[in-house]
């Protein structure tokens, strides 16, 4: 999240920081994650005691994680939504020990400014910033849900003191509107340990937050833009999301994940013909080595137009598309693979080729074996898919 600058500084320095500070989220909301850090860390070169330096490393680490895990992208129309189901990740020792090394730095730091002044809303904001980051990494690394709540209910109560003393501090808002959305839509059993550690979660709440952040926010609109569509996406109201990722195409023009959410957001609206041109726009993007084009497989290209032309019922279509994904099932992340697999056995069984079917969901269940999709494929096994 885009964090506060504190203190001066002089002028030349000054300008140096922000100008790798801005530099670096320009490469982060793009998907340029290695740029992106090398420029934080020439920030916090110039200002080592900055503790949100260091929170912009460490967030620059875990989203790094969950780009190369597939984390980032969208369920791409599987319909399940799920907050709790996703399998954890597997990140490398060096990664980990770089996200906790940087986020125990801005923590530190934090703390340090807030003993000497217990209203330095700036350092009460880095600290907030950082248990909200450890919260991401308890749930999407370690699946920690109790040690993810605590977290949570930390981040919240320093962004709580924030709005306290700066009622007009909007962008203090957007972790609270996001817990409150998140613990809101856990199931019963998650909700009770969010009560058990004091968040109690309103989804709807959650989304008036985060649209009031979107409107008015000068720091973390951007984050805010992001974090609705996803919202939008998740309440089935993707028309409204529709507008926002164009903005966001337009910002960030490098970033093809926007325009797979673009696509998404149209076939989920009932729109095929705009879902498949969104996707056609990546895949011309891409003949052309557009910047950043370059390094999307066309592995995602057939996924996207193999899952829109599965839920609009072009089954030959669609498994031609997710045969090509499965043929290179080594090559894309896990998330693209086990759903290929899972599509392609529900195809079979739609067409009638029950032995093919099997043979695709046992192929989606060795891919990824605590993946939703191969939980799925499971209940295929034994009883053939039927659409609704």
């Amino acid at each position: 999240m885009r964090s506060i600058l504190i203190l001066a500084f002089a002028v030349a320095s000054l300008a140096g920081q922000e100008s790798a500070v801005d530099q670096g989220y320009s490469h982060f909301y793009n998907l340029e994650y290695d740029l992106a850090r090398a420029d934080f860390e020439r920030a916090a070169a110039l200002k080592p005691a900055d503790p949100e330096l260091h929170n912009h490393l460490a967030q620059t680490v875990l989203v790094q994680e969950m780009y190369r895990n597939g984390a980032l992208e969208s369920e791409l129309v599987s319909g399940t939504n799920s907050f709790v189901r996703r399998p954890k990740l597997n990140p490398t020792p060096e990664m980990e020990k770089r996200f906790l090394d940087e986020l125990g730095k801005a923590m530190t730091l934090a703390e340090e400014r807030l003993r000497k002044d217990p209203k330095d809303t700036a350092a009460m904001y880095a600290l907030g910033i950082s248990f909200a980051l450890r919260t991401n990494y308890y749930w999407v690394v370690k699946k920690a849900w109790r040690d993810s709540l605590k977290d949570a209910n930390a981040a919240r109560r320093w962004h709580n003191r924030i709005t306290e003393l700066e009622p007009k501090n909007v962008d203090a808002r957007l972790v609270q509107g996001l817990h409150d959305y998140i613990v809101g839509s856990l199931p019963w059993a998650y909700r009770v340990l969010g009560f058990m550690v004091g968040v109690h979660g309103d989804k709807e709440r959650g989304i008036q937050t985060v649209q009031e952040v979107a409107r008015n926010g000068k720091l973390n609109r951007i984050d805010a833009e992001i974090f609705l569509c996803a919202l939008y996406r998740r309440e089935n109201q993707t028309r409204r999301a529709i507008p926002l990722v164009e903005d966001l195409i337009q910002r960030f023009p490098r970033n093809y994940l926007l325009r797979l959410e673009l696509s998404q957001m149209y076939s989920m609206a009932g729109d095929k013909a705009h879902a498949l041109d969104a996707v056609e726009q990546i895949a011309l993007l891409k003949r052309r080595h557009a910047p950043g084009y370059d390094r999307v497989p066309w592995e995602k290209v057939y996924f996207q137009e193999g899952i829109i032309e599965f839920w609009y019922n072009e089954l030959d279509r669609s498994l031609e598309n997710l045969k090509k994904v499965a043929a290179a099932s080594e090559d894309v992340d896990l998330n693209t693979g086990v759903y290929a697999w899972l599509r392609i056995g529900q195809i079979y069984d739609m067409t009638h080729r029950r032995n093919e079917a099997v043979d695709a969901y046992k192929r989606a269940i060795a891919y990824a074996p605590q993946a939703e999709a191969a939980q799925e494929s499971r209940k295929y096994l034994a009883t053939p898919y039927r659409r609704l």
